[in-house]
């Protein structure tokens, strides 16, 4: 031998099995508060936290209610940017622009909630 050591290929491939668990784990408690509300899919693409940081960008985006994936695309296209792209690659003004774009969405949806229980309200009076 050449004096080089080899290290054993069971705990390399179990702390790579455990960090992928980790990874999984983190980014499914991510959506789950984008979807729960607690989290802005605007506030995930500035902050861009470690777990979303490979993440697919398409993937944030219908972690949100009533987001699927025609909207993703829909959406992003006016950006250019395809839903495969992951959070960690953005370039900072396209992290602005998606979050100022995304925060514009969320309150027209609401607005629009809003006056739809309104209408309601008024048709059952």
């Amino acid at each position: 031998m050449d004096g080089l050591r080899t290290t054993a290929p069971g705990p390399q491939h179990l702390r790579a099995l455990q960090r992928a668990n980790r990874v999984r784990l983190a980014r499914a408690e991510l959506k789950r508060r984008i979807a729960e509300g607690e989290l802005t899919a605007a506030e995930v693409i500035l902050s861009s936290p470690w777990e979303a940081g490979s993440m697919a960008i398409g993937d944030v985006l219908m972690s949100q209610r009533r987001w699927g994936s025609t909207r993703c695309r829909k959406f992003l296209a006016t950006f250019q940017i395809t839903e495969a792209k992951t959070v960690g690659s953005l370039t900072e003004r396209q992290r602005t622009a998606l979050a100022s774009r995304l925060d514009a969405a969320g309150a027209k949806i609401d607005d629009d909630r809003r006056q739809s229980e309104q209408r309601l309200l008024i048709l059952s009076a």
